[in-house]
């Protein structure tokens, strides 16, 4: 049977979530297209394994345009080609955002987007150990648990950020995010609980919903103004999935826009480029938004994660759950403020207990760590467009980080409270040396330093955004029966990890498709 009631592009954190909802409903047929295949590797489950999975044939292994704000490198561009998407690949780091995010949305005409609205649904999809509270909910298919690596080297860290003089924050998703501690993470009995494992390996034993993996989306069908189906190439043949009610992308913030530009909306002088008919003329791959971050790289005495993958380790996560391989590398981190007068956070850290360098894919041949910070409000703006007018053409992204003197000062300024941690008594009492920091403390060399060093955060947003290419239903603009459901809406990139949001966006999103908000 090739027609469903929904068609689903893109089994990532959103997609998964989407399948699960909309098939609860025993008389509503729903498909799910993913591009790769079942969430089966080692690697993806063992929490401290995931940077195993960069450049794998479960990653897009994607590269940017080279960018203009950081000497016209190329950024690595991870993104999880495998159930579950970046949600089975990422660092399991449980953030939903500030308050003023979202409320940000609303006041700007995402109605329905307010803080308040969206509270309801993330605790909704969360089951937290600690239990539920005002912010925090019990009983739902996502798992949230506190770390169970503990590494004494990210408690180094965040007692040196308390020495300097920022407070302790056991909760980033309460009342207040400003301050440093531990981060709590999608994890399940110390393994990864990625969407696929939460919403749809549960969802699969249902016979209303059909999983097609190794099926590219090459485009959207359109007739009449009206998406009816998509187009998918699979085991070496095309065909078309019909969707009686709608067409709903979930293929995340590079890949939606493009697979839309590809149907025909998005801005009608590049379609006509490449010879494509315009359906309707939209800003689709605008706006796009990202967390550049800089970590500072130590050497050290203290055993680090770099001899995590020993056999009673692996022994101890199986028969326990604990352990160093239960370390999502992510470990610690915190939220500041660059300067005096803000509002919200505009810089996060993050803490690995073990070097990471080169974009992520850097040897580790000595024990070492590294923090450092992001710019979490970025007002830089990239563009994704395309390649070529082929479905299997990756789409030109370009992000230009660090583009503003806003970006570029909240980067130096991120990077100064670093180094004022790394001085504090118990960094320094484990740290031997420096393996990858800046030069000096000037201004100068702190920007140089962070443009040749950098790398994405892994949270692309915004290119097929509330406003502009979606409404605040996620109905895109001028085509009927068409939906976007990922990042890529999100009118700017909150002040978190952005795999919470996603799952949020997605839980929300089922109820307005289902006619229940």
């Amino acid at each position: 049977m090739n027609t469903y009631d929904y068609v689903v592009v893109g089994a990532g954190s959103a997609g998964c979530v989407l399948a699960a909802r909309l098939s609860e409903d025993p008389g509503t047929r729903v498909a799910l297209i993913e591009a790769g295949g079942p969430d089966t590797a080692q690697e993806i489950h063992v929490p401290a394994a995931f940077s195993q999975l960069f450049k794998s044939d479960l990653d897009w292994d994607l590269d940017s345009e080279p960018e203009p704000g950081i000497g016209g490198r190329r950024a690595y561009l991870p993104r999880g080609k495998v159930f579950g998407g970046c949600s089975s690949i990422n660092a399991m780091i449980y953030i939903r955002g500030n308050r003023a995010d979202y409320d940000g949305w609303a006041a700007n005409g995402a109605d329905g987007w307010s803080y308040s609205d969206v509270l309801p649904y993330f605790r909704r999809s969360e089951d937290n150990l600690r239990g539920a509270d005002a912010f925090h909910g019990t009983g739902g298919p996502l798992t949230v648990s506190d770390s169970r690596s503990n590494h004494p080297l990210a408690s180094a860290f965040v007692e040196a950020a308390i020495s300097a003089g920022h407070r302790r924050n056991d909760d980033f998703n309460g009342e207040s995010q400003l301050g440093v501690g531990p981060y709590q993470l999608t994890q399940r009995d110390g393994m990864r609980c990625s969407t696929s494992v939460a919403f749809l390996h549960p969802a699969m034993q249902r016979p209303n919903l059909t999983v097609l993996s190794g099926a590219r989306a090459d485009r959207v069908v359109i007739e009449n103004g009206r998406a009816t189906g998509v187009e998918v190439t699979r085991n070496s043949g095309t065909e078309v999935i019909t969707a009686a009610r709608e067409v709903i992308l979930s293929a995340g913030a590079y890949e939606s826009p493009k697979l839309l530009m590809l149907s025909g909306v998005g801005p009608a002088d590049t379609l006509a480029a490449f010879g494509i008919r315009v359906r309707a003329d939209l800003p689709v791959g605008e706006g796009l938004q990202d967390h550049y971050m800089t970590l500072l790289n130590f050497r050290t005495d203290t055993e680090s994660l770099m001899t995590a993958a020993s056999e009673a380790n692996a022994e101890l996560l199986q028969s326990q759950g604990r352990g160093p391989l239960t370390s999502n590398i992510g470990e610690a981190g915190g939220f500041f403020h660059s300067r005096d007068g803000l509002a919200a956070p505009d810089v996060q850290f993050h803490m690995a207990p073990v070097l990471f360098h080169q974009e992520g894919l850097g040897p580790i041949t000595e024990h070492g760590f590294a923090f450092g910070p992001c710019v979490l409000a970025p007002t830089s703006r990239g563009r994704v467009t395309l390649r070529a007018a082929r479905p299997d053409a990756a789409p030109r992204i370009t992000h230009n980080y660090l583009t503003t003197a806003e970006d570029r000062a909240a980067i130096i300024a991120g990077i100064r409270i670093a180094l004022d941690i790394a001085a504090q008594a118990p960094a320094a009492k484990v740290i031997t040396g420096p393996y990858d920091v800046p030069d000096s403390d000037s201004d100068a060399d702190l920007l140089a330093w962070a443009q040749r060093s950098g790398m994405t955060l892994y949270h692309p947003t915004s290119t097929c955004a509330i406003g502009s290419v979606v409404d605040p239903e996620l109905r895109v603009y001028g085509v009927q029966g068409l939906r976007v459901v990922d990042a890529s809406v999100f009118p700017s990139v909150p002040r978190a990890n952005t795999n919470a949001p996603t799952v949020m966006a997605a839980e929300k999103a089922a109820d307005l498709i289902k006619g229940a908000v």
